[in-house]
């Protein structure tokens, strides 16, 4: 027996993006929203503490239970966070670093030659920039306004600076690097329920809710009955209404009941499942009228897959620091993202962490020497007299048409979906730029040791992409795109794409209040043009 569940608003995933598309869709009073979820709840605010507990004494999952066994990417998956499934996504293990894109990050062929615009600019996505810092309670402070353009301030005053980042802060300004904190999506004040951070450096799993997570959304707008959730509910592909291109329903599969099919039906649909998994759920419904998936007549459903790559590196300073207080909160500067003009393209972001490497007992010297009795007090004493920092620039790729998510018949889940396989690839303009981004970036590195002080112990590029998004891109062509500006696939009126698909590029910060703003953006048109029923 078939079960139908009906609604004015269908979003498929309960993530971030999803989080901020129910959230706002219910402010503007659409109708009845329902959100499907292929994986478990996670309200489990109770036991936290203990689970954080557990993961710093044992090295256990913080998330247990957040994914589903064969329903996995395969391919090109580090750093990608694809297997999360549950109510929150990705998200709940994230770090909370809540940066806004730049206006250059829009224009890139405009200003630089090298990729393609986007066609909406910063301006556009400023006002749900600032409505997502307020939504999930982000705490920063605006860096020098040539820098860190925006029209209002921080809803949250900055997490203080411990002392050792106030002496970073002035290192990195021997350098002429001006630097001020990392926003970030933490309590520097009581914020809606939640406490004021505690700075225990447990981020990824805040046992307080001091960071934001999606789940808090979605338990709000349950608690106000503003929206129906199914969880442990994995849509398997979209159905077309007859003799239409739009959307009539979305099939779907109960795990507790495989057995009673359950159909979905709205006005519109909303694809809120992350770069992976909508690409994946267009490909899945391909049907006769649409052999190669839905979305897809440009055949770009799944290509210009999009991430950033970073260069890491670990530095002695000439000064004693104390190390083991907001290990996680890290300076920023955005010099490098505003560069002005270039003769090459090279735009990397700048941050600077603390850090306890070296500091620790050994029972070795440099040399390799045995370190007996007083000879390691002496050591140790000898090395905490300087002080140790993480550095990092994730520097902006572009991603290749042929950076794609494809279809796997030899990896199937138990349902006989084949599975996702992700292969990322360079642009020729990247691919051709790499090895001078990262010269650049070990050259800004040594001129802030020798204007600073210090020297640089290690340094290491990073293969892998971090911040991934893409296949589904915007433009305002469907020949070179799959949406348009607000997220509307072209070829299918009422079905839309939220997030991080629909990034043209992924810059030089990380993503998370980009797929939060986009989905705002995204929500706002659904609101104005599907509005409730008389």
């Amino acid at each position: 027996m078939r079960r139908v569940v009906e609604s004015d608003v269908c979003v498929i995933g309960a993530g971030i993006a999803g989080a901020m598309v129910a959230d706002r869709l219910a402010d503007e009073g659409v109708g009845r929203i329902v959100v499907v979820e292929a994986g478990n709840e996670t309200f489990n605010y109770d036991q936290r503490p203990e689970l954080w507990r557990r993961s710093q004494a044992y090295g256990e999952n913080p998330w247990p239970n957040t994914y589903i066994e064969d329903q996995v990417a395969v391919g090109d998956t580090e750093h990608s966070f694809t297997r999360y499934m549950a109510v929150g996504g990705a998200a709940l293990d994230y770090g909370g670093t809540s940066r806004r894109f730049g206006p250059e990050d829009f224009r890139l062929r405009t200003l630089y030659g090298v990729g393609d615009d986007w066609p909406i600019q910063y301006e556009d996505l400023e006002p749900f920039y600032q409505e997502a810092e307020e939504r999930i309670g982000v705490a920063g402070e605006q860096g020098p306004p040539e820098l860190d353009p925006r029209s209002k301030p921080y809803p949250l005053p900055p997490l203080p600076l411990s002392y050792n980042l106030e002496l970073l802060k002035e290192w990195a300004a021997k350098a002429d690097i001006p630097c001020w904190t990392n926003p970030q999506a933490k309590t520097s004040i009581p914020y809606k329920g939640r406490p004021v951070c505690c700075r225990l450096d447990a981020c990824n799993m805040c046992p307080i809710g001091a960071r934001y997570s999606p789940d808090f959304t979605f338990r709000d707008l349950l608690e106000r009955n503003a929206i129906e959730l199914h969880t442990r509910t994995l849509v398997r592909r979209l159905a077309l209404e007859e003799g239409s291109d739009r959307i009539d329903h979305a099939v779907a599969v109960d795990r507790d009941a495989p057995d009673e099919p359950v159909e979905f039906r709205a006005r519109v649909f909303v694809l809120a499942g992350g770069f992976v998994w909508d690409p994946h759920l267009l490909l899945l419904s391909a049907n006769s009228r649409f052999p190669d998936g839905l979305a897809n007549r440009s055949g770009l459903v799944g290509k210009y897959l999009t991430g950033h790559r970073s260069v890491t590196a670990s530095a002695e300073v000439p000064f004693k620091l104390y190390p083991g207080i907001s290990t996680r909160v890290s300076l920023l500067s955005q010099k490098f993202m505003r560069p002005g003009p270039l003769d090459r393209y090279v735009r990397h972001d700048f941050r600077i962490w603390e850090s306890m490497g070296g500091d620790e007992p050994r029972v070795r010297g440099d040399s390799g020497e045995l370190l007996l009795g007083d000879e390691i007090l002496e050591d140790w004493r000898n090395r905490a007299e300087t002080g140790a920092v993480r550095l990092r620039c994730y520097y902006d790729v572009l991603g290749h048409r042929e950076s794609s998510l494809s279809l796997d018949a030899t990896v199937r889940n138990r349902w006989g979906d084949p599975m996702p396989r992700l292969s990322f690839r360079d642009s020729e303009e990247s691919e051709a730029l790499r090895g001078y981004t990262e010269e650049k970036i070990r050259g800004v590195w040594e001129e802030l040791v020798r204007a600073g002080g210090g020297r640089i112990t290690s340094l290491r590029p990073n293969d892998g992409k971090d911040h991934a998004g893409g296949g589904c891109r915007m433009g305002d062509d469907p020949a070179t795109s799959v949406v348009d500006r607000y997220g509307r696939t072209h070829d299918h009126e009422n079905l839309f794409v939220a997030g991080a698909p629909a990034k043209v590029s992924t810059g030089c910060s990380n993503g998370a209040l980009t797929i939060q703003a986009l989905s705002l953006w995204t929500a706002a048109k659904i609101a104005e043009e599907f509005p409730a029923r008389g």
